[in-house]
């Protein structure tokens, strides 16, 4: 049932009572199924669902966002995976609706910021949807309606307390967003743009080629970077987020970080890693993390004493230069900038990450400069013209 006031625990840490959400005009148009959501969970749950609403909205496909502390760890919508992305995605024996393969997606961008998550889903979420979120780590899902078994299947997680949402898929809020921080109100015009094909338009580098993959997967990394708290850069390939660097204070770091998530995205679907032989009852927390481990640049050997537990046999990890042959093959990838590129090592660093495809909103007094660095890479980049900063 529907209600104007929800009660919370306690706000964003638990010191921080009293706590509440609720609506000055109406009933919200949310409604807890089960489980005793916080204050964070909300915040979560309503950015994550303002994601999947877009991604809906702007490209009419079943879509999927998995989020940690009100960032995106990554999104994804309904396309079939290859047989490399199942395994790396621990979905191989699974059967894969729509839906189910856009939160396949949304988790395997980055797996090890995902644990814990709060999954959003922009369809009615259906069995095989649950049955996949049965078997990760997470601490609840907003979607706009769930078929009987569905809520059968997600109301047994977490012994019972997993946090169900649902939210009224037609709610439209007021034009003016309002919040209240040390006893000052802000108040602001809503960020209703929905980026779509028209941010597109004005490509400014020579190379003016923008297939039509590589302008939905624009789409999608500019609807995740406008719920991604700034700075952020995201890069995208086949319908889903593959690295969301986010909450940076510089705009290379936000690159290097995204650019460094991609990496590992492909490095996880390397041979060797797919060959991992784990031992019988490993879960899949345990698999991320030494998988983690494996790949890690600057693992310590503290960090893999507990192999023997993991591994039937203790591997050899990839040497650098492996792991540089592998990332040869990583292409087409297109990258979102929530403001513009300041200086031409983002388009330096992004390349290496193969990066085809970019947007941005341009506007620096160095704009020249960075598209001299897409033209001497082939890069195509369009400038949208338009800020995605959120906070």
């Amino acid at each position: 049932m529907k209600q104007k006031e929800i009660i919370l625990k306690y706000g964003i840490n638990p010191y921080q009572k009293p706590s509440r959400i609720y609506s000055v005009t109406d009933q919200l148009p949310i409604e807890v199924l089960n489980g005793n959501p916080g204050y964070i969970n909300f915040m979560d749950a309503i950015n994550s669902w303002q994601l999947v609403k877009e991604l809906k909205i702007s490209l009419k496909l079943p879509a999927a966002a998995s989020f940690k502390h009100v960032s995106p760890a990554g999104s994804g919508i309904g396309l079939p995976l290859d047989e490399n992305l199942k395994k790396a995605y621990f979905v191989e024996n699974m059967e894969l609706s729509p839906l189910a393969a856009a939160y396949a997606r949304a988790r395997g961008a980055d797996r090890i910021s995902s644990f814990g998550d709060w999954i959003a889903l922009n369809d009615k979420v259906d069995e095989a949807t649950a049955l996949l979120i049965k078997k990760e780590v997470s601490d609840g899902i907003i979607a706009p309606d769930y078929s009987v078994e569905a809520l059968k299947i997600l109301k047994q997680k977490r012994k019972g307390s997993f946090n169900i949402i649902k939210i009224d898929p037609d709610y439209e809020p007021d034009a003016l967003d309002t919040r209240k921080m040390y006893g000052i109100v802000f108040e602001q015009h809503r960020n209703d743009l929905i980026p779509n094909t028209d941010l597109l338009h004005n490509i400014v580098t020579e190379n003016k080629n923008l297939p039509d993959e590589a302008v939905r997967d624009l789409i999608v990394s500019m609807i995740t970077l406008k719920y991604t708290q700034s700075n952020s850069v995201c890069y995208a390939l086949n319908g889903q987020v593959i690295g969301c660097g986010a909450g940076q204070q510089s705009r290379i770091h936000c690159t290097r970080l995204a650019g460094e998530k991609a990496d590992l995205w492909f490095l996880r679907q390397h041979p060797a890693v797919l060959d991992l032989q784990f031992k019988e009852g490993v879960s899949r927390t345990e698999k991320d993390i030494s998988i983690d481990q494996f790949l890690g640049s600057n693992t310590t050997a503290e960090e893999m004493k507990d192999w023997g537990d993991v591994f039937v046999n203790i591997p050899t990890r990839l040497t650098q230069e492996e792991k540089n042959d592998w990332l040869k093959n990583l292409d087409g990838v297109s990258l979102g900038s929530d403001a513009f590129f300041p200086q031409r090592d983002n388009i330096d660093r992004a390349q290496k990450s193969g990066v085809k495809y970019i947007v941005q909103p341009g506007g620096s007094i160095r704009d020249d400069k960075v598209i001299n660095a897409c033209n001497e890479y082939g890069i195509v980049m369009a400038f949208s013209n338009t800020r995605l900063f959120h906070h």
